[in-house]
């Protein structure tokens, strides 16, 4: 599947604020980031940001160390054009996550709702081997999929569904479970999706 291009596609197509995953406030991201990485000069990437509104929030909160990470150019193009002159102080990165080779460490992975796109094997291995060099020794996980109960198809592709088990079973021996918590989303369009948050520790 040519990732970027469905991505482009979708951007292209819908309203940031009508996209199904759209939040005009990244709440649960917010706290948990502040909770897990208190100090305004952790180095945070949101990997599958696109045009996610947890970037304001961030910089609204003092951030300074901030990279978004998404496969479509477009997405990255309208939240800096949100953003006016505060996109300089954001990293941005065009790239494939299952592809990217990092260039840095972070403190903090944040990925709400790309990982439950991965429905093939390597790619998810993939995904795992870029995350664990990414992230420093001790640094902190969080990732957010669709719950066992939640949606089977999103945004006209299949996803995996995953609880605790699922994904320690993709990201192996290499990160400890530390967290776990539900949430309800309600779509722009009035509809709910259940997912779940794991948050993570790399030893």
């Amino acid at each position: 599947m040519d990732r970027a291009g469905h991505w482009q596609t979708v951007y292209r197509d819908t309203a940031a604020d009508a996209v199904s995953w759209f939040q005009p406030v990244a709440a649960t991201s917010l706290d948990l980031i502040e909770r897990l990485a208190p100090g305004r000069d952790a180095a945070i990437v949101d990997v599958g940001g696109g045009t996610s509104r947890l970037i304001d929030g961030l910089l609204e909160t003092g951030y300074r160390d901030i990279s978004v990470l998404d496969v479509a150019e477009n997405a990255l193009a309208i939240s800096r054009a949100r953003l006016g002159e505060r996109a300089e102080q954001v990293n941005w990165i065009v790239c494939d996550v299952t592809e990217c080779q990092p260039e840095r460490e972070y403190d903090l992975w944040h990925d709400r709702a790309v990982f439950h796109f991965l429905t093939q094997a390597g790619d998810r291995q993939a995904y795992a081997s870029v995350l664990e060099r990414a992230l420093k020794p001790g640094g902190w996980c969080i990732i957010a999929t669709f719950a066992l109960d939640g949606p089977d198809r999103c945004s006209g592709l299949p996803v995996r569904r995953y609880d605790e088990r699922l994904l320690m079973t993709e990201l192996g021996e290499g990160f400890e479970l530390c967290d776990t918590r539900r949430e309800t989303h309600l779509t722009p369009g009035g509809g709910t999706q259940e997912f779940v948050w794991f948050v993570l520790r790399r030893r």
